[in-house]
């Protein structure tokens, strides 16, 4: 048995390919299976069959397109009402893959309906828990609907119990969720690899001996996560079609001007130094290619429906298309170009100033409010006195509440900070933004509050 995995770090995400040499299975494919026929190819299998762990919240699945596009057996729960014919599996179940022979496990939890599979070869297991077990946590239990978070979080409890009874302790653990994904909850590790076994004494759904404590302990710690996810299951239950990847044609400047002048989405992709200090006024800076934070928070601001515009470099625009494909925002357009004077030379060009802590100690006057646009739970935990707190993804909703003058942003590392300083601007803010690590503020001489 060989696992190839098929890493999607843009969204904290793993896709598996398991296969016996001949035949081979996919489990939680991304929407882009050109990776996945590539890494099928590479290894010289045939895709067989198919597997959905769950409906996933956080990306648009590939599985449905793969299986009729390869005519492999396309493997979803038995109690999903889906709007598609699929090969319906239940608790219990075993199918042959090849020589690999595949048992579907309920652990409810993530989802009412989670599956996780347990597979075997040759006296080996390996399992892939999907948003169930992951390294050092479990996928969040509050994704359904408020009125069910308690009782998914005590099916998450027995479900890792009872993965515990069909695996053995020595078997592989794979997991979809867990390595930067807001379907993770708790001190998710994100570490490379883990066995069932290992997790014994490294993850709280195992440690921790009372339910009850587990239960509020994890619900307690839920974070904030991203909007677009409302689209997601429902999009993958309607069953999502193959994405166009292709770059469009550049739009000309009359068009992209016009675009702007009418207050449509355009979105700048360089990175927030040189969007800071020149771009088309009305576009908002979304950095593409530093860390992974593009899509998420694109698709959390986002309002879904509307047109999207994106500009910069052909490599950036080409990568941002697959990556927005993910999560449902389809086919936007774009202007190509990296210099804002050329893309539309009679459109108004904008800056506005990027310091460091010590620039903002040495040049904010007194009366200057400082906004922190962290989530709720990072500005509790610890925070600059006297700080505004009115998180990025609440920002479009709460404009009412920022303070007037000069505004100093701020985030925990300048990415999201950019955003909302781009954000502010076009709604009409006099902004400085701090483009630097919330860590660093304390020896800046900052008073920090906790």
């Amino acid at each position: 048995m060989d696992v190839i995995v098929i890493d999607t770090p843009q969204l904290g995400d793993r896709s598996y390919l398991v296969h016996d040499g001949r035949a081979g299975l996919v489990i939680d494919a991304q929407r882009d299976i050109d990776r996945v026929e590539a890494a099928a190819q590479e290894a010289g299998v045939e895709v067989t069959h198919v597997a959905e762990t769950h409906m996933h919240n956080d990306y648009l699945t590939g599985g449905l397109v793969y299986a009729r596009k390869h005519g492999a057996v396309y493997l979803v729960n038995a109690a999903d009402e889906v709007a598609f014919e699929r090969t319906p599996i239940a608790d219990g179940e075993t199918v042959r893959v090849g020589e690999l022979t595949v048992k579907a496990v309920a652990t409810p939890g993530h989802t009412h309906s989670h599956l996780s599979y347990v597979v075997e070869h040759d006296g080996r297991q390996a399992v892939f828990s999907g948003g169930s077990v992951l390294y050092g946590s479990v996928g969040r239990t509050d994704l359904v609907a408020p009125g069910h978070t308690v009782g998914l979080t005590h099916d998450q409890y027995a479900s890792a119990r009872r993965l515990a009874e069909e695996a053995a302790a020595d078997a592989a653990l794979y997991p979809t969720h867990g390595f930067g994904s807001f379907c993770s909850s708790g001190p998710a590790t994100g570490a490379g690899g883990s066995t069932l076994g290992e997790q014994f004494t490294a993850n709280h759904v195992y440690t921790d001996a009372d339910e009850e404590h587990f239960v509020t302990e994890l619900i307690a710690n839920l974070t904030a996560y991203p909007s677009y996810y409302v689209h997601m299951s429902p999009g993958n239950m309607a069953g999502p079609g193959e994405p166009d990847l292709d770059v469009p044609e550049s739009l000309d400047p009359a068009e992209l001007r016009a675009r702007l002048e009418t207050g449509e989405w355009v979105v700048d992709l360089r990175n927030r130094v040189a969007y800071s200090s020149e771009h088309l006024r009305g576009t908002v800076s979304f950095e593409y290619g530093n860390g992974n934070s593009f899509s998420t928070y694109l698709g959390w601001l986002f309002p879904y429906g509307k047109k999207l515009t994106l500009v910069g470099s052909r490599a950036d625009v080409e990568n941002a298309i697959r990556d927005l494909s993910r999560i449902g925002i389809d086919s936007p357009d774009a202007a190509l170009g990296e210099d804002p004077r050329e893309l539309a030379p009679d459109a108004a060009i904008s800056s506005y100033p990027r310091v460091t802590w010590e620039g903002m100690a040495a040049q904010r006057q007194p009366g200057e409010a400082i906004l922190d646009v962290r989530r709720a739970d990072e500005h509790r935990a610890s925070r600059i006195e006297g700080a505004v707190n009115i998180p990025l993804h609440e920002l479009l909703n709460r404009l009412d509440e920022v303070p007037g003058g000069r505004l100093w942003v701020h985030c925990g590392s300048g990415y999201r900070s950019g955003v909302a300083a781009s954000l502010l601007e076009r709604a009409g803010h006099d902004v400085v933004q701090i483009d630097d690590a919330f860590d660093r503020a304390a020896e800046a001489g900052l008073p920090i509050a906790a």
